[in-house]
């Protein structure tokens, strides 16, 4: 009976709660939500592209603040506290997807400005929504500072060290897609995006796995165990395409004198190759501090 009465105790507080909208929390909710939704109507007002920065920009405009609006509605009603009976740790949650949405707007903020905004007088435009997007980026960096130092929140996975970890892997992994180019007819090429594919979609399931507690416990396996095998792989496949890429891309290929950041596809090509260093020291620290267990990371 005793799990049946904190099963009934705790639906009885799911109730609709509008001063949360009122709450600095709420209010940051609101700005964020507001910002981005006049962010991407601004960004698609310009005009289609099928360049992969603007499809990224376009992508991060919508999904932060549906996931911003749906934390809110659930906050709202009060349901974050059957979730934290149930499935998992909602301050970490929460905290963590501000930090993802952060490191998002902040990323699309720069790249939008780089390849859209000049000094030119044709180039208004693209500053008014490059502007809306580091306003964008800005609330979402407040929430960040807000729960980290001001409330203190300390995250269980997502909001923690190990977590956020894996977040920035897969955000480096999803810069490196997007910067993809030149790899056509190029055998030695394919290779590295096979390297590149292999562990990505993985780091969503391993941070998916940690996020609920419930399912993590239900693992035919040890979990931890099956991480480090994963990081071991992922550092052998990036020190691969580390070495090739930049052999066979730039072999016979200088960069070009005319070679604007914006629009030269040479530095588009070297973005691929430093994101992939980039990766390659996120996995390989990953590695290391898992094989020591440092920084909260749970050793094997």
């Amino acid at each position: 009976m005793g799990i049946i009465d904190n099963i009934k105790d705790t639906l009885s507080k799911a109730v609709f709660s509008p001063s949360t909208l009122l709450s600095g929390r709420g209010g940051l909710h609101m700005a964020q939500i507001i910002l981005s939704v006049v962010t991407f109507v601004l960004g698609a007002f310009r005009g289609g592209s099928t360049h992969t920065y603007w499809n990224y920009a376009m992508f991060t405009w919508a999904f932060c603040p549906i996931m911003t609006l749906i934390i809110t509605i659930i906050e709202m009603f009060k349901l974050d506290i059957i979730l934290n009976m149930f499935c998992l740790d909602w301050d970490d949650f929460t905290t963590g997807m501000a930090m993802s949405s952060t490191l998002m707007t902040v990323s699309v903020a720069i790249t939008y400005a780089n390849f859209y905004a000049c000094l030119k007088w044709q180039c208004l435009y693209g500053w008014i929504v490059s502007i809306f997007a580091f306003l964008c980026a800005f609330v979402y960096t407040l929430e960040v500072v807000k729960d980290k130092f001001l409330d203190k929140k300390k995250g269980s996975y997502l909001a923690a060290l190990p977590g956020f970890w894996k977040v920035m892997e897969a955000f480096v992994s999803c810069m490196i897609f997007i910067s993809l180019t030149g790899y056509r007819d190029k055998p030695a090429l394919i290779l590295c995006i096979i390297a590149y594919a292999i562990p990505f979609p993985i780091l969503p399931l391993i941070i998916a796995t940690n996020i609920l507690k419930k399912l993590k416990k239900c693992l035919p396996f040890n979990l931890d165990r099956f991480v480090f095998i994963f990081l071991v792989i992922s550092v052998v496949l990036y020190i691969f395409a580390a070495i090739v890429w930049p052999i066979f891309m730039f072999r016979n290929n200088p960069r070009p004198k005319d070679c604007p950041p914006s629009f030269c596809i040479w530095a588009i090509e070297f973005m691929v190759a430093f994101f992939t260093y980039v990766n390659l020291i996120l996995f390989t620290l990953d590695l290391i501090f898992t094989l020591l267990g440092i920084c909260n990371f749970k050793r094997t």
